[in-house]
């Protein structure tokens, strides 16, 4: 599992901030039409070769499609691996920050490893919005899903799964080639990060004055 308890620990510290907005209930369209406005967090599953089970939680952005980060273990999702995937989510586009500059909606289903108190209560320490998804909702399922049964496609069945250890080990790969390379239909088939890239050109041109 990554990160470490002890480095959940001492953001868990730094974030002295507090008094965040409550958690509260999402019923409307799940994709919005910028980035790091909402970040949706699912988990799956992944067999290996050897019977082992290797679970993975991801947070993904509802613009871009961009994966925030991800955590996986051989044991179930807990509270602490949502705290630990918080803080990766957060310091791939702001990097070691104690605080999102911005609040940003963090939108999860009812499962005990998010709604935990102590997960709460860090979300709003560090600046997220949480939001959760009515049950059995089609929208943010259908997020989910998509993303899900594309990574396992394209990356968990055509790769060798001896072991859990070596999943563990090929995750990162996996979904630093999704962020960099992968085409994604909502995108104009772009990838997450050929979109981020064309949206920052685009909203740093300056119109040119004529004289």
């Amino acid at each position: 599992m990554s990160p470490s308890c002890d480095r959940w620990t001492c953001w868990f510290r730094r974030a002295t901030r507090s008094g965040g907005r409550d958690e509260r209930r999402h019923d409307g369209k799940i994709a919005v039409d910028r980035s790091n406005l909402r970040w949706y967090s699912d988990g799956f599953e992944i067999a290996c070769d050897n019977a082992e089970k290797v679970r993975v939680a991801f947070a993904l952005d509802c613009c871009d499609r961009e994966a925030m980060g991800h955590v996986a273990t051989t044991e179930g999702i807990k509270g602490e691996d949502v705290r630990d995937l918080m803080i990766v989510a957060v310091e791939q586009p702001f990097g070691q920050v104690n605080r999102l500059p911005k609040p940003i909606e963090w939108l999860s289903d009812n499962g005990s490893c998010y709604i935990a108190g102590e997960t709460r209560k860090f979300a709003r320490e560090i600046g997220f919005v949480a939001i959760r998804t009515p049950v059995e909702s089609p929208q943010s399922n259908g997020m989910a899903e998509s993303f899900v049964r594309t990574f396992k496609r394209d990356y968990v069945e055509v790769n060798p799964k001896p072991d859990a250890a070596t999943v563990i080990r090929s995750l990162p790969k996996w979904f630093e080639h999704y962020n960099e390379l992968h085409p994604h239909p909502a995108l104009g088939y772009r990838s997450p990060r050929e979109f981020i890239a064309e949206r920052s050109t685009e909203n740093s041109v300056e119109p040119v004055s004529g004289n």
